[in-house]
């Protein structure tokens, strides 16, 4: 152990000596009271605020961070004492990383993201928490084998898991084909070894979005990135201290290390710190020892399948072929028949397939037969959804859309390795069983590329079939409905939250609507999604139930024991972090602002989204601020209790026109107002409450009117 030790100390030390030297540097250059941050974050230097409290926002905060952190370095040969000294080194990672960001960002136009921004860890907890997302790799080093390191990172890539590089492999991993950005969950940050503290904030970060651990708390941040975020290192090529003292850091948060470098063998620390000589084991060994569970799926396409692939983009230039709704019909239908009309695992393709004499724009309808004894037509549409997700998780496959408004684009690469509309069929029969077996007995697809049919099943069963769902969702209210249901799926993250989903409310992730609930209560009977008979009904304005009350207390184990479904203002309900949207009060208007987390500016309550969701997540509750999904903004219960969506005073230009249409008919529905959206503000018009209240009594805002909100 000693020799272990030893190496991390005089990592931990020259990390400290660079440390300090490049905060005076700095200081001595720009002056002590010059700003410093990391892009896009509420956080400051996160693994400095969350260990300390201390918000880094000038360099002359940073003197006394190097103090605490060379206090952290106590040479004994002790490994608790030497992990301190790894948090040590984590500590100056982030200082000499946080400095690089003092003129903007220094990454350029390399490979290299650096920081990683609060926005896109809250857009993974959802992935996360379904295991889309298993686990989180960290890559660093240089590889004796490039080959074989690119066969470790698509391997990851093909089990969904998140995967960061640092250092030399990143090249090595780009020569051999391996595709990067996070759309692909391989993530390149950085060549300098500190450029490891980026996965170290977002697990962090994860810790004080999610799990409401305060800063300040050490021992309960360390206790939840070790029970609560699934990361793991690997590192290739022989360790220098440096990386030795950064990798104690990462095994005090709970994150194991997995070396091929021999000498490790030596010193190994069992689940903690192990070798793994054979490139072929180092995947096997390191999902064993964060217990990352994979499920295989065996599918018969000649292209890999993966949600790590369901972001590409395929261009136009490199697209062999296009089914969109701009230029050829297009459908996508789910129909329920009986079990006599369907032929099990039949795929048939009527029409041209694709091929490389195929035109390059062609007509499309997915048509998607099922049967089964606990199938219901609510199901339908549900299972239509998941068509796009199956879709885009082939490599070399890009769907957006739905419905009979969709565009499918099959890149030349993957045509070229064979890929054919019967493949396409195999993917829905396989997902579509494997998800839905529970209630779905039987089921065969049909593939139509010949314009005519398609045109025949568009308008003889779709647009029907899309008309009577319409109907029947709009006819769902609140109080059409005998339960509403709760949804738990977040609670691996943070297990203080759950959401309350009705006809009329949405999960706040925008993923989980009252017809998914029901389905997924019907596919697992004991899963994260239970119904709430709806009783004892307190105050039916602000949605006050006794036995929601009863649910929400029994599902978060005593944390949260009353909620209102439609108040902001009184124990609104709980948030876990990853909503889309937050909703905060903007007093001076008498109104609030709603904010979506793609906006990256100021909102008029003098916050981005970032800090005022910071306010809340974790399963708490604070008045005043409100996470929510983007369509519960045009509910008839959106903020019903304080007088509803006649609130709304300003939301960023792209949300706002992207809720128009339906926020226009709600406003009318509710107050008899024309083109309510003119009258709320956005970003092109004013940030500041001054000029936003100006703005709004101009246009005669009906906020203006309603009782004071606070």
């Amino acid at each position: 152990m000693g020799a272990l030790t030893d190496l991390i100390y005089k990592g931990a030390n020259a990390v400290a000596g660079l440390t300090e030297g490049a905060v005076n540097d700095a200081i001595k250059k720009y002056g002590a009271g010059r700003k410093i941050a990391f892009p896009d974050t509420a956080y400051f230097f996160p693994a400095i605020f969350s260990a300390t409290g201390v918000k880094v926002e000038k360099l002359e905060t940073l003197p006394a961070c190097v103090g605490v952190l060379k206090s952290l370095i106590t040479n004994r040969d002790e490994l608790g004492d030497a992990l301190n000294a790894g948090l040590a080194t984590a500590v100056g990672a982030e200082i000499l990383e946080g400095l690089k960001f003092i003129e903007g960002s220094p990454y350029g136009d390399g490979p290299g993201i650096g920081f990683v921004p609060d926005p896109i860890i809250r857009s993974l907890g959802v992935p996360l928490v379904t295991g889309d997302i298993p686990g989180v790799a960290v890559v660093l080093g240089e590889a004796a084998d490039p080959a074989a390191l690119a066969r470790v990172v698509k391997d990851y890539q093909s089990k969904g898991i998140l995967s960061f590089l640092v250092g030399k492999v990143i090249d090595q991993a780009l020569a051999q084909g391996v595709k990067m950005g996070l759309e692909f969950r391989v993530v390149p940050l950085g060549y300098d070894v500190t450029a490891v503290i980026h996965v170290v904030t977002v697990a962090i970060r994860a810790a004080l979005i999610f799990g409401n651990i305060k800063e300040g708390d050490l021992p309960g941040l360390l206790k939840y990135t070790k029970e609560r975020v699934p990361a793991f290192v690997n590192t290739f090529g022989p360790l220098n201290e440096v990386i030795v003292a950064a990798g104690a850091g990462a095994i005090a948060l709970g994150f194991p290390v997995i070396s091929d470098w021999d000498v490790v063998n030596a010193v190994a620390i069992p689940g903690a710190l192990e070798y793994a000589g054979d490139y072929d084991q180092t995947v096997k060994k390191s999902l064993e020892l964060r217990n990352i569970k994979i499920k295989v799926k065996e599918l018969p396409i000649p292209v890999a399948f993966a949600s790590a692939f369901e972001g590409e983009i395929i261009r136009k230039n490199d697209m062999a072929v296009e089914f969109s709704s701009d230029k050829n019909p297009t459908c996508e239908l789910v129909v329920m028949k009986d079990a006599s009309a369907i032929e099990d695992h039949r795929i048939t393709v009527i029409g041209g397939d694709i091929g490389p004499s195929s035109p390059l724009n062609m007509a499309l309808a997915t048509y998607v037969e099922v049967a089964g004894a606990r199938m219901r037509v609510d199901f339908e549409p549900v299972i239509e959804r998941k068509i796009h997700h199956w879709f885009n998780y082939m490599e070399g496959v890009m769907h957006t859309g739905q419905r009979n408004l969709f565009r499918v684009r099959i890149g030349k690469d993957a045509l070229s390795k064979g890929l054919s509309l019967r493949h396409l069929g195999e993917v829905i029969y396989a997902m579509l069983m494997d998800e839905f077996g529970a209630v779905v007995d039987k089921c065969q697809v049909s593939l139509v590329t010949d314009e005519k049919k398609v045109k025949e099943i568009l308008e003889k069963e779709g647009m029907p079939k899309y008309e009577a769902r319409d109907s029947r969702l709009a006819s769902m209210t609140d109080e059409s409905v005998d339960r509403f249901y709760t949804c738990i799926l977040c609670q691996s993250f943070a297990p203080a939250h759950c959401c309350v989903i009705t006809p009329e409310r949405l999960g706040l992730c925008g993923a989980v609507s009252w017809l998914d609930a029901s389905a997924t209560k019907e596919l697992t009977d004991t899963g994260p999604c239970q119904p709430i008979i709806k009783e004892g009904v307190r105050d039916e304005k602000k949605g006050v139930y006794e036995s929601v009350n009863r649910a929400v207390d029994a599902a978060t184990h005593g944390s949260v024991n009353s909620v209102t479904l439609y108040s902001i203002m009184e124990d609104p309900m709980t948030s876990c972090g990853c909503f889309e949207c937050i909703c905060g009060i903007l007093p001076e208007a008498n109104g609030v602002v709603v904010v979506n987390r793609e906006y990256k500016g100021i909102t008029p309550t003098g916050m981005t989204f970032g800090e005022l969701a910071s306010m809340t997540g974790g399963g708490v509750q604070t008045p005043g601020f409100m996470g929510h999904g983007r369509h519960f903004i045009t509910s008839k219960k959106f903020v019903h209790a304080e007088g509803g969506i006649g609130r709304i005073v300003w939301m960023p230009k792209e949300l706002k026109a992207d809720v128009t249409m339906k926020l226009n008919k709600t406003a009318k529905d509710l107050y008899g107002i024309d083109n309510f959206t003119d009258m709320i503000c956005d970003e092109t018009i004013a940030t500041d409450a001054e000029a936003v209240v100006a703005f709004l009594k101009e246009k005669n805002h009906p906020a203006f009117a309603m009782e004071t909100i606070m």
